[in-house]
């Protein structure tokens, strides 16, 4: 009786016997093994425990993805909890109000990593822009109602938020000045500047589309936000 079965070169059995691990940690291997085992099956048997095999490959690719999801988030979320730890310390170096702004003017925004940055703050006195101008290009002097409304410019209405994030066609002239055209996302963070003092806010802008959007979560700007706000009261005060 002869037989077609394929005998295998004896250096390569040797070398499989050696090293049979090595074939169940192939994925590609074991594949094309178990798909000459159902070749030779025919397609009238339906092997039970070769589909329960492809589940669970496929089970285990989509754990393999969300394992890595979950790092890169982890990652990411680290790096941001790091960024805002070093912006903090920065915060508390200045020690005048010059020397606070020129801060935010120049390391902050490299801190932040964001491409434009400014402090807005409103006023009741006619002559605060001019005054805005002498001390820096990164504070905004505006009239009151003006960072609710910018704030709330674009939105859905709903309850008031410290922090709202949102993509862009094209940034405010009046918030970027010449830097405008080029800011596609932006972060308005609301501040109180205590009792008896109109509010403020830290706008930071990105040519990123994608660097701040409605769906990212705002905890890590939202304590920014507090520390920033309690750092001008002491400034103010």
């Amino acid at each position: 009786m002869s037989s077609n079965t394929a005998k295998l070169d004896d250096a390569l059995r040797a070398a499989i016997l050696e090293k049979p691990d090595a074939i169940l940690e192939d994925q590609n291997l074991m594949n094309a093994l178990v798909s000459a085992n159902e070749r030779a099956m025919g397609s009238n048997i339906v092997d039970l425990r070769g589909i329960a095999m492809e589940r669970l490959e496929a089970r285990l690719d989509r754990l393999e993805d969300t394992h890595r999801s979950v790092i890169a988030a982890a990652y990411e979320n680290l790096s941001g909890t790091n960024q805002i730890h070093r912006a903090v310390l920065r915060l508390l170096d200045p020690t005048d109000f010059t020397d606070f702004l020129a801060s935010l003017n120049q390391e902050m925004a490299e801190i932040l990593r964001v491409d434009a940055l400014a402090l807005v703050l409103e006023t009741r006195q006619e002559d605060g822009s001019a005054a805005a101008e002498r001390i820096g290009d990164v504070l905004k002097i505006v009239s009151p109602g003006y960072v609710a409304d910018y704030a709330a410019a674009g939105g859905r209405g709903g309850p008031d938020r410290q922090v709202t994030l949102r993509q862009l066609q094209t940034g405010s002239a009046r918030i970027y000045g010449g830097k405008a055209e080029w800011i596609r996302s932006e972060a308005c963070l609301k501040l109180d500047l205590g009792s008896g003092r109109l509010p403020g806010m830290l706008v930071l802008g990105s040519e990123d589309p994608h660097q701040f959007s409605p769906q990212q979560g705002t905890d890590l700007l939202g304590f920014f936000a507090g520390v920033f706000e309690r750092t001008m009261r002491r400034w103010l005060s």
